[in-house]
């Protein structure tokens, strides 16, 4: 019996996640070393004044807390997303001087108390997904919140993905958009 795109979806998540525990903690931060440094090559992030990312969580998803650290340094400004009710998302500015937040699902978000970005001001978002498949589709963590965010988000698309979860294709629903550059390791996929 086929499964059902909710099922299919399902069931990848576990397989990756299976797949990032067998790696070893030297894996995890080479590739993070290395995704970083293709990431601040890009042109699009050098020209860019204002970043959306997000707080990577550990042993998930790329550490990207160190990325926003180092463009937060070189003055770009950051934006890093906050759950809101009914699966929406809001983009705060990243403050190192105010403490983060843990949220739901080990996720780090930016207090109430940092600065509101509005998207017409965001040059360039860098999307996290579970993974990617080699046409820049993501599989997200299923809450909808980026597929929302990104419907009328007309910046710059950026995904990171490890080259050890990368897949040829990932199921695919009409409301799900790529990226406009997917970055491995070793590879820039457009």
């Amino acid at each position: 019996m086929p499964f059902t795109m909710a099922e299919e979806k399902k069931h990848l998540r576990q397989q990756v996640r299976k797949e990032l525990a067998a790696l070893t903690p030297q894996e995890l931060r080479a590739s993070d070393d290395a995704l970083f440094a293709r990431f601040l090559a890009l042109p699009q992030v050098q020209e860019a004044k204002t970043i959306f990312a997000f707080w990577g969580i550990p042993g998930k998803e790329p550490e990207t807390g160190r990325l926003v650290e180092t463009l937060t340094a070189q003055g770009k400004r950051m934006g890093l997303p906050r759950m809101l009710p009914e699966h929406q998302m809001e983009v705060r500015l990243y403050d190192p001087a105010i403490p983060m937040n843990s949220a739901a699902f080990g996720i780090q978000e930016p207090s109430t108390d940092c600065l509101l970005i509005p998207k017409e001001e965001i040059d360039l978002i860098l999307v996290p997904a579970v993974c990617y498949d080699r046409q820049g589709y993501r599989l997200g963590f299923g809450g909808g919140y980026y597929d929302r965010w990104l419907e009328h988000f007309g910046g710059f698309r950026v995904g990171l993905c490890r080259r050890a979860v990368l897949r040829d294709k990932v199921p695919t629903e009409a409301h799900d958009s790529r990226v406009d550059l997917l970055l491995t390791e070793d590879e820039s996929l457009s």
